[in-house]
């Protein structure tokens, strides 16, 4: 193969990636590949010589911002300040949700994709563990108030994420709000 092929086949493979990317973030992950090849302004038959299954290009446009998620959590638990480290977690967390659909239902979802980010799913309970127990033994939290907790208040968020894009902005941060206002002491 030629330089000038290579070359060309990286661009058409990037295209595809951009393109599922915005996609997959806007429409959520089950958007059709031959939507995904036409933003891409490619052929679908590129899309799978780039990649074979839905699964390979979902998890390929999602490595990147698994590894945003972890390094935002090994920044909050960095933070010296308990409140603010968990309180960021829950509002990037509900940003995400807001922007980026595709995130949250192949990490919580069932499937092939996110039994493919296990570990990164590991490491971020074991993380959100760690700032509510910090949080928790500097007082800034309600007593009784645990991981689990969170995460029921995470998941309440994440419930609004498929709402009419008009009003999702404004509900999730309102959420965001409350769930905080709920587990701060």
């Amino acid at each position: 193969m030629s330089q000038i092929q290579r070359a060309d086949a990286r661009f058409n493979r990037d295209r595809v990636v951009a393109a599922a990317r915005e996609a997959f973030a806007s429409a959520g992950l089950e958007v059709p590949m031959r939507e995904v090849a036409r933003r891409a302004g490619v052929g679908v038959a590129t899309l799978y010589r780039h990649f074979p299954t839905r699964t390979e290009l979902v998890a390929t446009v999602l490595a990147e911002r698994v590894e945003d998620c972890g390094l935002q959590v090994r920044r909050a638990l960095d933070d010296p300040d308990p409140w603010r480290a968990l309180s960021g977690v829950v509002r990037e967390f509900a940003e995400r949700q807001i922007h980026d659909r595709a995130l949250n239902e192949a990490l919580l979802g069932p499937g092939e994709v996110s039994a493919a980010f296990q570990r990164e799913r590991r490491e971020h309970a074991q993380a959100l563990n760690v700032l509510v127990g910090r949080a928790r033994a500097a007082g800034v939290l309600r007593d009784g108030v645990d991981a689990d907790d969170v995460r029921a208040g995470l998941l309440a968020i994440a419930s609004l994420r498929r709402l009419p894009a008009a009003t999702s902005a404004r509900v999730i941060g309102r959420v965001a709000d409350l769930v905080l206002a709920g587990i701060r002491a």
